[in-house]
């Protein structure tokens, strides 16, 4: 369900707005895609955030499990291969 709501825009913003948008979009529409636009891009940026924090918080644990991981490594000889 949509809502009419009214804003107020400074007239160099709202020209960049008619622009933006061109013929094909009506002003609503293009302001509407980009505050989804805006909020999508909120929700990506608190999952990565998470996320590194979790990386962060398990660093050593990763870090020996990778180090353990090469020991099982085979050397490789590059001598033959030019």
């Amino acid at each position: 369900m949509k809502e009419k709501t009214s804003i107020t825009l400074s007239s160099d913003l709202l020209a960049d707005v008619d622009k933006s948008a061109g013929a094909a979009k009506s002003r609503s529409a293009f302001i509407e895609g980009v505050l989804r636009e805006y909020f999508k891009e909120n929700v990506r940026q608190a999952i990565h955030q998470r996320d590194v924090e979790l990386i962060n918080a398990n660093a050593d644990y990763l870090n020996q499990e990778a180090m353990d991981v090469l020991r099982y490594q085979a050397p490789i000889d590059y001598s033959g291969t030019e």
